[in-house]
């Protein structure tokens, strides 16, 4: 693996945010595939609870500018990068402030969703890819973790299908048991279909609950690990017929080993 490219997408890293499964093990995977001389970049959206000044974040002039269009509307895209304390290896935040600014992640002060949760993920999900295209960086596997960075698989396999830089990517899934209550805005069906992503590639974000949106991701990865112990049995059965590559949930002092092999072997089919 040694050489081989990784970008990990990750809606949540330590020591960025707090320690959750879904945080640590984005971090750990990626840092130890960074010592096993794979090289690696992370992405993860700039809440505004991320403390810019502590962890010494700075945007990149060359990187931002750009505008991307979400639902008809142009979102201006800001890029800030910031370095992991001892490990030599870069995070890239997505910034936007009317989408990240505000001090929460998910939900408001009253535990809702926030309304616009759906075109935080769309705006996520295009600043990734706008920005790796800026820094021509052909990722060898994209490793997805969370919900909010869930849409990337449909839009790579869709919006972003005649991209050279992704042709030869494979795509690999975690999920975690990290389910919202309720559902996101019911229209992220039409906002993504005005994208021009295929309606039978998105039919399941006719509904975006938690289960159907995590299910949009499984049709459109490559392969899928298990990031938590249990899940929904609907999922559940859901991952099974898929027919997807799947690495079952692994214990926290073996993923690391585990992770690395199943990208080997599985993912990139690299036998020797």
């Amino acid at each position: 693996m040694k050489d081989k490219r990784i970008l990990y997408v990750s809606s949540e890293v330590v020591p960025y945010l707090p320690e959750t499964e879904l945080s640590s093990t984005a971090f750990n995977v990626a840092r130890f595939a960074h010592s096993k001389g794979v090289q690696t970049r992370i992405f993860m959206p700039r809440f505004g609870v991320i403390n810019e000044r502590r962890h010494q974040l700075h945007e990149v002039i060359r990187l931002s500018g750009m505008n991307l269009i979400i639902n008809d509307m142009d979102m201006p895209l800001i890029i800030k990068v910031a370095s992991i304390p001892k490990e030599r290896m870069q995070v890239y935040f997505i910034d936007n402030d009317e989408y990240f600014k505000r001090k929460a992640m998910y939900t408001d002060e009253d535990d809702q969703l926030f309304s616009d949760n759906d075109e935080r993920m769309i705006f996520f999900a295009k600043g990734v890819v706008e920005t790796v295209k800026k820094l021509n960086w052909a990722p060898d596997i994209i490793h997805v973790h969370g919900w909010m960075a869930s849409l990337l698989p449909l839009y790579l396999k869709e919006y972003y299908k005649e991209e050279p830089l992704f042709a030869e990517s494979k795509i690999v899934t975690s999920l975690y048991n990290n389910e919202f209550e309720g559902n996101l805005n019911e229209d992220l069906v039409n906002k993504v279909t005005f994208d021009k992503v295929d309606t039978k590639k998105s039919a399941s974000l006719a509904t975006p609950n938690h289960i159907n949106i995590l299910k949009t991701a499984v049709e459109n990865s490559d392969a899928i690990i298990k990031g938590s112990e249990s899940y929904d049995d609907e999922l559940e059965q859901f991952i099974e017929k898929s027919g997807v590559k799947v690495l079952s949930y692994q214990e926290q002092e073996l993923l690391n080993e585990a992770y690395l092999n199943f990208y080997k072997q599985d993912v990139l089919g690299i036998t020797e």
